[in-house]
């Protein structure tokens, strides 16, 4: 029997839950034995003829996946990929991302996970930091060619990692072929993969700098899969059009694609964002349930072709990743036709759902509840003591999928988790009486106008109620005066003369709500588009970027 070597390095500097959280987290069947070294496979024996994955024309059984995902991981071993080496996974939505992915796992190696919109500064460092033996791309997607992307950054670093290229004809055209015999798996002795052992590498959401790494285990990580498809109420019937990258958190596990793939469902993968192509998707294969972020939803709720297309198979429709306004949230089930589920959460632990039997106003109005009894969640004030019930407050929390600390990084987390462990999240939020979450903004979001406080997330909602305001992004501008004013980026919505309202207008329909004169914007600025980060979310960095560039010419 052929032993397998130990990873070129093994992971070091990783947070673990202290044992007697990590007893209590066992005892309550919060964690389990499973790991996602057998996750396909025990899906494959339970549901083996049933449609897994849908690309295009083309439809996978999870027999098939997993057939695949098994030849994937022969062939990794045998360029030399160990049980504990890390793979950079930069897939966009193919069927080859999930059997890849798993024939990842099947050895017992550690994915770290990237999006698609990722480049050469970000590879690199995600290469460097994780020491990363393995790097997955594409051979071009979206009019970028990934080749170019790979031969940068093996030139770019001191042990470059083994590239393999998946072909727009799924073939494999890296340094040999990477499609290896699955029989040879059982004759590999490598070792057994540990629940509480960490099982891939995931990112932060940061806006400033690279993102951090963060580590997340078997046993953690299935919880939420595990508690999410049961909230959110997937199983066999489920059919999931995946709209966002797969390798997101929101997407991969909210319940997203390891949610479905855990109960028998199928995924459908979106080939791009647009409205259009969804609803396409969604008509002819009967699509279930959806998950976007807001500035994605609010695209669907104006697309002038929507009335073309059969929705009715749609039932649930989640919207994450950012603060969906009531103002929006009110028009999915009188648009759509469908529940909408809004979703607040994190790569880094604790999620919240609205449930799918709530009363519409509390869907509407909140980001949902806890997905765990477990969860701890404190709301504090700036030096740190607890507000009273209902007031906004910074976010901390901690429980049994919540990291205790990114990878390798002591800096960083001695500013974001404190001394009992609870991980300051960067929200500004408050809970209601019956324990739901109200997103009020992000810290960091708050604009300082003359020491008075303005939440960039409430103008914006007071913005969005405008006829024809079609989105809506609050920034800092900087103020010699003030310190700082705020700038209001808005998309109008014409009319059919082609007339946009005034600045004037909106600024006067926001003192019409009845807000405090500091919060109406100083300045209104129309545009086309706003620039976003890999997964839909808008870029206020770059929008803060783009006010500084106009304040110099």
């Amino acid at each position: 029997m052929m032993r397998m070597s130990p990873p070129r390095s093994p992971l070091k500097n990783v947070p673990r839950v202290p044992e007697e959280f990590a007893t209590r987290y066992r005892a309550a069947g919060y964690w389990t034995d499973e790991t996602f070294r057998t996750f396909l496979s025990t899906r494959a024996a339970r549901y083996p003829d049933h449609q897994a994955v849908v690309d295009g024309d083309r439809r996978f059984s999870y027999r098939e996946v997993a057939d695949r995902a098994d030849r994937f991981a022969a062939g990794l071993l045998g360029q030399g990929i160990r049980p504990g080496d890390r793979v950079v996974v930069q897939l966009p939505n193919i069927a080859e991302y999930v059997w890849m992915l798993f024939g990842v796992f099947r050895i017992g190696a550690i994915p770290v996970f990237s999006l698609p919109a990722h480049r050469h500064r970000e590879i690199t460092h995600f290469v460097e930091k994780s020491g990363a033996a393995g790097y997955l791309v594409p051979e071009t997607f979206g009019g970028f060619d990934y080749r170019g992307l790979a031969r940068e950054v093996t030139r770019s670093v001191d042990h470059p990692p083994l590239v393999v290229v998946v072909g727009e004809a799924a073939e494999f055209v890296a340094h040999t072929s990477v499609d290896g015999d699955p029989d040879e798996l059982a004759a590999v002795e490598s070792p057994r993969a540990a629940p509480e052992d960490v099982a891939f590498l995931q990112l932060s959401g940061g806006t400033t700098g690279v993102s951090k790494l963060i580590p997340r285990t078997h046993a953690d990580y299935l919880y939420s899969v595990r508690a999410s498809a049961e909230i959110c109420g997937v199983g066999r019937s489920t059919r999931m059009l995946v709209v966002l990258p797969a390798a997101h958190n929101f997407p991969m596990s909210s319940p997203g694609v390891l949610g479905v793939l855990h109960t028998g469902g199928t995924i459908v993968m979106a080939p791009d964002p647009l409205a259009s192509t969804a609803f396409e998707l969604i008509e002819r294969e009967r699509i279930t349930m959806a998950s976007l972020v807001p500035p994605l939803a609010i695209g669907w709720l104006n697309a002038p072709n929507r009335e073309r297309h059969d929705l009715s198979s749609l039932e649930v429709l989640q919207v994450g990743g950012a603060k969906f306004s009531a103002e929006a949230a009110r028009r999915v089930r009188e648009e759509l036709g469908c529940t909408l589920q809004q979703v607040f959460g994190m790569a880094e632990g604790l999620v919240n759902y609205t449930r799918l039997d709530d009363a519409e106003s509390t869907i509407v109005s909140t980001q949902g509840r806890p997905i765990s009894e477990a969860d701890e969640v404190l709301v504090v004030d700036d030096d740190g003591q607890p507000v009273p019930v209902g007031s906004a407050g910074h976010l901390l929390t901690r429980g049994p999928y919540t990291i205790r600390g990114y990878y390798d990084a002591p800096e960083h987390n001695s500013a974001s988790f404190d001394a009992n462990g609870f991980y300051r999240t960067g929200d500004i939020v408050r809970v209601t009486e019956d324990g739901y979450i109200v997103v009020e903004g992000r810290a960091k979001d708050q604009i300082n106008r003359g020491g008075e406080k303005v939440a960039a997330e409430e103008v914006e909602n007071h913005l969005l109620a405008h006829h024809a305001v079609v989105d809506v992004a609050v920034v800092s501008q900087p103020d010699e005066y003030l310190g700082e004013r705020t700038c209001a980026f808005v998309i109008p919505r014409r009319t059919d003369d082609g007339e946009i309202p005034t600045a004037v207008e909106l600024k006067r329909f926001v003192r019409g709500r009845g807000v405090a004169a500091y919060k109406v914007p100083d300045a209104v600025v129309f545009v086309d588009e706003f620039p976003v980060t890999g997964v839909g979310k808008i870029s206020k960095t770059q929008l803060r970027k783009a006010l500084e560039d106009e304040l110099r010419r």
